[in-house]
């Protein structure tokens, strides 16, 4: 039904938005927007960890991709199938997606589609992705610049800019900073509380976002944090037994989302050619999390594939082992913190009106 809803709107949007000479011949535009460029962390990395040697957390082995297209094989992305961003460029017009910036994929017209820098682990501080060998934020900012610059040497600065003027930018990331950091990090967290570390890192999301303002984005669309303590390898680590969600990690995710909040009104009244939009990922995966059934799911504590029980495993399927559930699309999870594709179907359809306020 989500996937419904989405092709419609897709059909939808394609109806209202103007048509673009694509300069061959009368050749008609599809896409709403000219490219989708992403950043941030296992949310939506396509697979520029799996170019990383020493990164921690890779998505490069089975059951990752189970349900992806055609292929059915992993890609990198941290699901059975698509991302939310996948869906989203297809429900905008696109026919195939942006690749993981490092791969030899991310080159000639393959530019044109955007470009995704995206690293799991990364986060808004440098110190998390450092801690798991991930492209930290201020790299991927860089990449970016290096994008642009290729970008104009493939069709030109004026075509360059109008392109990276008019692209969806996507910066989904922060999950790291908690549990992969604060909450077992004694030296961060007896220097900053709480409230405290959400100023810092919301502080560095204020100034990615102007930096991407003066480099040329116009059209930003940023995630909240998903509720922290739905996720099965939180409850599984935090929950002390019980099988419900840990609501302390979920008050944590709340009052940073409340202060992004703030600082994204703060951002768009001090651009005045700037739509900049949340994603709530919040409030749908918290619903499908707490009551599956009224979203069309059976299972929202166990996760589809079978989890590691030490370290970082206790995140990611198992790679040593063959556990995987028999219908993916049954569960709200894949492995210990990441969606299933179902369930991005649905955080996908969530964020639509989020969406059509910055691509219209």
């Amino acid at each position: 039904m989500a996937q419904l809803r989405l092709t419609l709107l897709a059909m939808s949007l394609l109806i209202l938005s103007p048509a673009m000479d694509g300069g061959g011949g009368g050749t008609v535009q599809a896409q709403i927007v000219p490219a989708v460029i992403s950043f941030g962390d296992s949310t939506v990395d396509v697979g520029n960890n799996n170019y990383l040697p020493g990164a921690v957390f890779k998505a490069n082995y089975v059951p990752y991709g189970v349900n992806f297209g055609s292929r059915r094989k992993p890609t990198g992305r941290f699901s059975d199938g698509k991302i939310v961003t996948d869906i989203t460029a297809e429900t905008l017009g696109f026919e195939s997606y942006a690749p993981p910036y490092l791969s030899p994929q991310a080159k000639g017209d393959n530019l044109l589609l955007g470009a995704n820098f995206a690293s799991a682990a990364s986060s808004y501080h440098d110190d998390t992705a450092a801690m798991y060998d991930a492209i930290t934020l201020t790299q991927q900012l860089k990449y970016y610049k290096e994008y642009q610059s290729k970008l104009a040497a493939l069709i030109g600065q004026k075509n360059a800019t109008a392109i990276l003027s008019d692209a969806l930018y996507i910066v989904s990331t922060g999950t790291g900073d908690f549990i992969q950091n604060y909450y077992h990090n004694a030296s961060l967290s007896s220097r900053y509380n709480v409230n405290s570390y959400c100023d810092l890192l919301i502080s560095i999301f204020s100034g990615f976002a102007n930096e991407l303002y003066r480099l040329g984005a116009r059209r930003i669309g940023v995630t909240s944090l998903p509720p922290l303590g739905c996720l099965p390898a939180t409850i599984r680590l935090y929950g002390k037994g019980r099988s419900g969600c840990v609501e302390r990690l979920n008050g944590d995710a709340e009052t940073f989302n409340n202060k992004l909040n703030i600082t994204v009104e703060a951002l768009a009244k001090k651009h005045s050619d700037l739509k900049i939009a949340i994603f709530d990922i919040y409030t749908p995966l918290q619903n499908m999390s707490e009551s599956p059934a009224s979203q069309g799911f059976l299972e929202a504590r166990k996760t589809c594939c079978q989890t590691g029980t030490r370290k970082t495993r206790v995140y990611l399927c198992n790679p040593a082992t063959a556990g995987l559930c028999r219908n993916a699309s049954d569960f709200v999870y894949f492995d210990g913190v990441h969606p299933s594709e179902a369930a991005n179907l649905v955080i996908a359809e969530s964020t639509i009106s989020a969406g059509i306020s910055l691509v219209t």
